[in-house]
């Protein structure tokens, strides 16, 4: 019984530092990618956002005006205006799952 516990255990803590893992990078690649233009808070109340005309994400009515999978592709693909870019693609920098993380994350800032 001991020996079952003791896995048990150990189980629950690797799956929760793997979670805790999960969320810092999500949060790291937030800081690094994202942040810059959206700012920490989602607001886009930055210098580059404001170049750029970022939109609010935690506007509620933004936040409805797309889906997540509007939001995985204009991450993974970008998004230009004529030849301007507003922002650059980042398919070839993250992974699937960290993009989806990276939209997950921006939904939390939906007040």
């Amino acid at each position: 019984m001991k020996f079952k516990t003791k896995i048990l255990t150990t189980a629950i803590i690797l799956a929760a530092a793997t979670c805790t893992t999960q969320a810092a990078d999500v949060k790291e690649n937030w800081d690094k990618n994202c942040a810059s233009c959206r700012g920490k808070d989602g607001k886009g109340d930055t210098k580059a956002g404001k170049k750029a005309q970022v939109k609010d994400l935690t506007d509620a009515k933004h936040q409805a005006s797309f889906t997540d999978e509007k939001a995985i592709k204009q991450i993974k693909e970008g998004m230009k205006e004529g030849n301007r870019e507003r922002m650059k693609p980042f398919a070839s920098k993250l992974t699937d799952d960290e993009i989806k993380a990276l939209v997950g994350h921006l939904r939390i800032f939906k007040k």
